[in-house]
This record gives C-alpha cells, structure tokens and sequence, in this order.
C-alpha cells in the first residue's frame, strides 16, 4: 500500500491537530473559569457589604454607594466590586480578540471595547462617590466611567455580533451579543427617562454585563 506523501494528512498531523484542539480547550477553561469568578466576585460583594450595611437598599441606592467616601469597608467593596471583577473580565476581552483573529477588524474592535468596558469599570472603584455632594469633581469622574462603561460594552457588542457573524464557531453567540447590547441600552435608557428606578436598572445592566462576558467565554470553541 502507497503510504502518502502529505505532510498535512496520516497520524502526525492528527497528533498535531488534537494537541492543537487540547491547548485551545484548556485555555478556554480558563477563560471560563476567570468569567466566572469575576461575576460571582463582583455580585458576591454586592450583596454582602450591601447586607452588612445598614440602612442600605437595592431598591433604593446606587451599587457605587457601597465605596463612597465615608462608607464603612468602602476600600474592601470597591476592590471586590469594581477593581478584581473588572481586571479579570479585561483579561477575558483580551483573550477574545486573540481568538477572533480570523473574524475581521470589526470583531477585534469589539473585543477591544469589552476590554474598554472592563478597565472602566475597575476604575470605578479608584474613583470613590462623595455621597454629600454628587456634583463634586470625583462623583463627576464616577459617574464618567459609569458611562464609559455602558457605551462601550454596548457598542462592542454590536460590533462583535456583526464582525464574527461569518465564523460557524460562533454563530450561537451572535443572539447573545445583539440581546445583552440592546437590554443593558434599553435598561440605561429606561432609568435616564424614569421609566426603570435608576437603582435598579443599574443592577440589570450589571447583571446582563456579567452574564454576556461569561457566555462568551463559555462560547468560544477551538479551531475558529
């Protein structure tokens, strides 16, 4: 039997190709893995110095009351809260522009974006709310990067779900990207017109955030 001649064909380049798919995969897990413990960081000193603060309301105060100037254990929350969950989920953007090389310079924007909407989200907690005056020059930077966190994420998003639209890998994430864009602009929106509490159409953005970055670590597949 002719044994064939194809560098890129018999059991090395099996080998090669199922070494390949095994170093993606355990980069994955630890995208994943590193999503995952953002969301639950983030959410877990949310509710725990939300709990362990009296008289403060989810229905009522804002997630950055929590690390205002002033407010008991606010360096503890903003580190938790903001500054750990918003580095690892930059990471996480980070990795996702690497694996979208192949997707087009739309895709990359995206991703550079989500990790835009991460750093300014960790720097939300190195620019504390002074609660006596919302006006002052550090609510005002605050409130900045509140903004700069919402606009970017939601324009990476659409950016995303259009540049990678001609990968099969991740076809099931477009959805993802297009619904967790328009709810976290719909969710701010609603609170800029009054039509959502402000307090609580923060913590949906939030909570829609959170969810988008892990699903899209969860999404990505070897390969693309």
């Amino acid at each position: 039997m002719k044994r064939s001649s194809n560098p890129n064909t018999g059991p090395a380049a099996a080998a090669g190709t199922d070494a390949a798919n095994t170093g993606a995969g355990k980069r994955r897990g630890r995208m994943q893995a590193l999503a995952l413990a953002a969301a639950l960081c983030c959410l877990g000193a949310l509710l725990g110095f939300g709990a362990a603060l009296e008289g403060y309301s989810h229905r009522l105060h804002p997630p950055g009351l929590l690390g205002a100037d002033g407010i008991a254990h606010a360096a503890a929350f903003n580190l938790l809260g903001f500054v750990v969950p918003g580095l690892l989920l930059a990471v996480v953007a980070w990795r996702l522009r690497e694996r979208l090389r192949s997707a087009g310079a739309m895709a990359r924007i995206g991703a550079w974006l989500w990790c835009l909407s991460a750093l300014a989200w960790a720097a939300q907690g190195g620019l504390a709310l002074d609660p006596t005056d919302l006006d002052a020059p550090a609510s005002r930077l605050h409130a900045t990067a509140w903004m700069l966190w919402w606009l970017a994420f939601v324009a990476g998003a659409a950016l995303l779900a259009i540049g990678a639209r001609g990968l099969q890998a991740w076809r099931g994430l477009i959805s993802v990207e297009v619904l967790s864009g328009a709810l976290v602009l719909v969710a701010v929106l609603g609170a800029d017109i009054g039509v959502l509490p402000a307090p609580i159409a923060q913590r949906l953005a939030l909570l829609i955030w959170l969810v988008a970055y892990v699903a899209t670590a969860r999404g990505e597949r070897p390969g693309n």
